[in-house]
């Protein structure tokens, strides 16, 4: 039995053997990837595959990917307020849904007082209504909305977000940070005008992560403005090993897709079956679509603080929600977004699966539940009110 068991791959993944075998190669290669001698073609060469496999990933064409420090970086850089098509009207406004990553809520190089909230419906999915009213009532927009959310897992309907979006004669950028590599992403498919990943969500290494931009679309300036790399969208000498470790990762991520999503789609209904035998079990967007690895739990009178380190007394990683703020113990954004019941904001648990994780894992788990369970049990029957 392993002495640790880790179910927070939404937070962050192990590092895939292929990516270490990568980066441990693209160490001894010195050269600059802008230098025109051998050495610097030779780490040209790293980069350039890197990108080739970023771009199938996600289906867009090569010169079309920009590689950045990671995923907060990528979504600051989609959004600007130039995006426009040929031809077209810049936006002018950005519009986020209420349960984006904050990278996305802080609104990028918009003004504050540009960036508008759409709602989201009780089931964590956003409101196409509200999302059309938004979008009639002022200028061209830039509509910004993940693929998945990291912490309820609800796959959102980017398809008709994007059907509203350019009949309104506006852009869509999609975050599809924390859905690479558990469903299938596909720019053209998805209609995103722009579209941004991160490695260390796939296998990749920390700090390294991609903008990914659909043909046509202008006014990507640079944020980061210097020597003119990444086609002049992203300045400074690229992070070759951390490059060459996300082109490693994302491919063995996708090659393994097929077989590592029902896989866990199998280990997700192990473990909710477990966790609802607890009375009062609610699993936040079990009647949408979700990803395959992710689970948010909450019980009434459960405090989430008490229960990750319940966990990990046991021997078992989990999270309390996005790790970005996972320090501040406080209610979820995207659970009030949701509206869902206050009784259950303080204690909601976020279980998330990964390629290795294993029945035993997932026992294991419930173990540890039933444990935390039971204490609540005790605590209410003594007139306590959270534990």
């Amino acid at each position: 039995m392993r002495d640790r068991v880790y179910l927070d791959w939404n937070a962050t993944t192990p590092l895939r053997p292929e990516a270490r075998a990568a980066m441990a190669a693209a160490f001894d290669v010195s050269g600059n990837p802008s230098s025109v001698h051998s050495e610097g073609r030779a780490a040209r060469r790293l980069v350039e595959d890197a990108r080739a496999a970023v771009a199938e990933a996600v289906g867009a064409d090569l010169r079309n990917v920009i590689f950045t420090s990671g995923g907060t970086e990528a979504n600051a850089l989609a959004l600007t307020p130039a995006l426009h098509r040929s031809g077209g009207e810049p936006v002018q406004r950005l519009i986020v849904s209420a349960i984006e990553h904050p990278s996305v809520l802080a609104g990028g190089r918009f003004a504050q007082g540009a960036v508008e909230i759409a709602p989201v419906l009780p089931s964590g999915v956003i409101d196409l209504e509200s999302l059309a009213a938004l979008l009639a009532s002022g200028p061209p927009a830039l509509v910004s909305i993940m693929l998945a959310n990291n912490e309820t897992g609800a796959i959102q309907p980017v398809s008709e977000v994007a059907a509203l979006v350019h009949e309104a004669g506006s852009l869509l950028h999609v975050d599809a940070v924390q859905a690479l590599s558990k469903i299938p992403i596909n720019i053209k498919a998805l209609g995103a005008d722009i579209l941004t990943i991160s490695a260390h969500k796939v296998g990749g290494p920390k700090g390294i992560g991609a903008v990914a931009v659909a043909a046509g679309l202008e006014g990507l300036h640079a944020q980061v403005r210097g020597g003119g790399q990444e086609q002049g969208r992203r300045a400074g000498t690229e992070n070759v090993a951390g490059i060459a470790g996300f082109g490693a990762a994302v491919r063995a991520a996708v090659a393994s897709m097929d077989a590592d999503a029902p896989r866990m789609r199998s280990l997700q209904a192990r473990l909710e079956t477990g966790l609802r035998n607890h009375p009062g079990t609610v699993i936040f967007s079990d009647s949408v679509a979700r990803l395959p690895n992710t689970t948010l739990v909450s019980t009434p009178g459960l405090k989430a603080e008490t229960a990750v380190i319940g966990f990990d007394l046991e021997g078992i990683a989990v999270s309390s929600g996005s790790a970005c703020s996972s320090g501040k113990v406080q209610p979820s954004h995207v659970l009030q977004a949701m509206e869902a019941d206050p009784a259950l904001l303080q204690g909601a648990i976020r279980l998330s699966l990964g390629w290795d994780t294993t029945e035993a894992d997932i026992d294991r788990c419930l173990e540890a539940w039933i444990k935390l369970s039971g204490v609540l049990r005790k605590a209410t029957a003594i007139g306590l009110e959270q534990f």
